[in-house]
């Protein structure tokens, strides 16, 4: 059984992607080819954000909104330690502080409400993830933020799709960035990336640094980076949207299937908060005796993954800025989450596979 199955993806959409494939390469419009636009207006579209600038990743999305916000070194982000470490890194790369505040034990999202004690004069924006595919306390954050002046990038590398409070992700905040990593909800064939913003002036910036600050072919206006997403990445992307709301309505029944399949045993489930759902980037759970489960699981057949076995204040580079902080409820995470094979053509049949696996793993390991 595969983790995430791309191949039946690819199954699925093989005319569409093979096609658009074959018109770049008739074109030879590699970088920057009309794939580029079309996909920005389409996703522009689909989250009702005014503006839609892809790059070329999700790290590269988070580097670029901050320069565009003129981050400068010594600059503080008030972020989550349990993340992908690409959340704290575009921060340092940058010159700037990674602040870290604990997660909710709940969600495994951001605490909210203990974001504004965490502020300083220092404090530039704040950098909310939306961990496995649901969104963090965005109004919280974004009304914080209001009262202080700061600006809000959300993360939202595993939450493409997803809605809070009837909008999308990536159009609730001063910046919304994604990554089109193979793995997310939406995903290419390599690395790519998109920006959302409805500020004009940020978007005019964060388009200029994509092409190393050119505000017109070879007048540098900024400093920039090469950031852009390739035609050739834009173009799967553009065919994989062509049943992406079938595929998210896929991850949400699927996601709740297993919930319920997952009641009555010795695990803790992720709760989705009553108004907004979870794509399920990651179907992830929480267990006891961890290694063990996991191996017995992995004998029956049944691929496993941690989505993080360590936060970011205790990794050796990053604890620098951890100051020896006790995160509780990230740490707790760190050492109890594992993730459950998840995508959008898993058939039932499997996913029993799976809890039958689990029933059997989790009785053996108690």
């Amino acid at each position: 059984m595969p983790f995430i199955d791309l191949k039946s993806q690819y199954a699925a959409l093989k005319t569409s992607i093979d096609a658009r494939i074959q018109r770049v390469l008739d074109h030879g419009q590699y970088i920057m080819g009309p794939e580029v636009k079309e996909l920005e207006q389409a996703l522009a579209t689909y989250t009702g954000a005014k503006h839609c600038i892809t790059v070329a990743s999700g790290t590269e999305a988070l580097l670029i909104a901050l320069m565009a916000l003129d981050f400068k070194p010594g600059d503080e982000v008030i972020t989550t330690p349990f993340t992908f470490a690409a959340t704290a890194e575009v921060i340092v790369l940058l010159g700037g502080v990674p602040v870290f505040v604990d997660i909710e034990p709940d969600t495994c999202n951001i605490d909210a409400s203990l974001v504004e004690a965490a502020i300083t004069p220092r404090t530039r924006a704040i950098m909310p993830v939306g961990l496995y595919g649901q969104v963090a306390d965005m109004d919280e954050i974004n009304a914080v933020a209001g009262r202080h002046g700061l600006a809000v990038i959300e993360d939202a590398a595993q939450s493409f799709g997803a809605s809070y409070k009837g909008r999308k992700s990536c159009n609730l905040s001063t910046f919304g960035c994604t990554s089109f990593f193979p793995s997310k909800p939406l995903g290419c064939y390599g690395d790519g990336g998109a920006i959302f913003t409805n500020d004009d002036a940020l978007a005019q910036a964060s388009r200029e640094i994509r092409v190393h600050g050119q505000s017109q072919r070879y007048t540098h206006t900024r400093l920039g980076v090469g950031g852009r997403m390739d035609t050739l990445q834009c173009a799967i992307v553009l065919g994989k949207l062509e049943r992406f709301d079938w595929e998210i309505a896929q991850r949400l029944a699927i996601g709740q299937r297993y919930q319920q399949l997952l009641a009555g045993l010795p695990v803790q489930r992720l709760v989705v908060r009553e108004d907004r759902d979870c794509v399920w980037a990651q179907f992830t759970l929480s267990v006891d005796h961890r290694e063990q489960v996991q191996q017995r699981l992995q004998e029956a057949g049944i691929p496993t993954a941690i989505h993080y076995p360590k936060p970011l204040h205790q990794q050796p580079f990053y604890q620098r800025y951890g100051q020896g902080q006790s995160l509780p409820h990230s740490e707790r995470a760190a050492q109890r989450v594992m993730s459950l094979p998840m995508s959008a053509d898993l058939a039932p049949a499997q996913q029993d596979s799976v809890i039958q696996a689990l029933i059997a793993a989790t009785r053996v390991s108690a």
